[in-house]
C-alpha cells in the first residue's frame, strides 16, 4: 500500500498503541507527505497531535480523516515566517491538550531545483526561514513546556540532499545541514533536563519527489534502483514509525542522533 491516511487500517495489526498514550505532539508541515505520514503514525501510537500547515483546506481534510478515525487532532494554519508564529503554535497546543511532549519540525519550503549560481537571495531566504530558523524558534518556544514536564523529545527533518548533497540543491542542503547542527547542540545542552534531540533524514515518496520525477525521470528511475532496499519509502508506514519510537519512551537513551531513513540510499557515515 502507497503512503496516506488509508494506509492507517493497516498498520493497527501488531502495533503498540499505546506508546504514545497521554502524549501531545507538534507536527509542522503536517498536512501532506511526511508529515501527514508521520501525523497518521503518532496519532495511531496514542497521541494527541497539533497539525500545523500554511494550506488550511489541505489542513482541515487531514485532519477530519484523522478525527473520523478517533483520534484527538487539532490544527492551526500559520505561516512559519510570521513574528511570533513559533510562541502561538506552542501556546495553541498547551491551551488545547494541555502540555506538550514532542515536537516534530517537518516544514520546509523552496523554489529549488536550479543551478547553484542561479539560486538567489529570495530563494535563499524562503528555505533558510521556513526550515532552520522556525525550527531554532519552535525548540525555543517549546523548551519552557518541556523544562517544566521534566522533559521532552524533539525530532528534526534533515535531508540526504545536505548529508550528501545533491546538485541543484544548494540552498535546500545547506538549510537541512543547519537544522542538524542545531540539533546537535541543543541535544548536548538540554540533555541534562531530560530533553532528547533527535533528527532523521527521510526519502519517501511524496509530492516532491514527484515533482522530481516529472522533472528528471530517469534520474529518478537510476536512483531508486540504487537504494539497498529496492524502493523509496512510505511515508505512513516507513518514516512515520521511526519518528513515533524517537518520541517515545523506547527511545529515551537517544539523543544527538542522525537517522537516515533511506533504505540504506545513504551507507555508512
Amino acid at each position: 500500500m502507497r503512503s496516506g491516511l488509508s494506509a492507517c487500517p493497516d498498520t493497527v495489526a501488531g502495533m503498540d498503541t499505546q506508546l504514545l498514550d497521554g502524549r501531545t505532539v507538534i507536527i509542522t508541515g503536517g498536512a501532506r507527505g511526511v508529515g501527514k505520514g508521520i501525523a497518521t503514525a503518532v496519532a495511531l501510537r496514542g497521541a494527541s497531535v497539533l497539525l500545523v500547515d500554511r494550506d488550511e483546506a489541505l489542513l482541515d481534510q487531514t485532519a477530519h480523516v484523522l478525527r473520523d478515525a478517533g483520534h484527538p487532532v487539532a490544527t492551526l494554519t500559520a505561516d512559519l515566517r510570521d513574528n511570533g508564529c513559533a510562541e502561538r503554535i506552542v501556546r495553541t497546543a498547551v491551551d488545547t491538550f494541555g502540555s506538550v511532549h514532542g515536537l516534530v519540525n517537518n516544514a520546509i519550503a523552496t523554489n529549488e531545483p536550479k543551478p547553484f549560481q542561479e539560486i538567489t537571495r529570495e530563494d535563499y531566504d524562503l528555505v533558510f526561514d521556513v526550515g532552520p530558523r522556525a525550527t531554532f524558534e519552535l525548540m525555543q518556544a517549546v523548551y519552557p513546556v518541556f523544562a517544566a514536564n521534566g522533559g521532552g523529545s524533539i525530532v528534526n527533518l534533515g535531508s540526504g540532499s545536505g548529508t550528501s548533497g545533491l546538485p541543484k540543491f544548494g540552498a535546500y542542503g545547506a538549510a537541512k545541514e543547519a537544522i542538524r547542527g542545531m540539533s546537535k547542540v541543543a541535544a548536548l545542552e538540554w540533555g541534562k533536563i531530560g530533553i532528547r534531540v533527535n533528527v532523521v533524514c527521510p526519502y519517501a515518496e511524496t509530492e516532491s519527489i514527484t515533482v522530481w520525477r516529472e522533472w528528471d525521470p530517469k534520474t529518478y528511475e537510476r536512483t531508486v534502483r540504487s537504494v539497498p532496499l529496492g524502493r523509496l519509502g512510505d511515508v505512513t508506514s516507513d518514516i512515520g514509525p521511526a519518528v513515533a519510537f524517537l518520541l517515545g519512551d523506547e527511545a529515551k537513551f537517544v539523543t544527538a542522533q542522525t537517522l537516515m531513513l533511506d533504505g540504506g540510499a545513504a551507507g555508512f557515515r
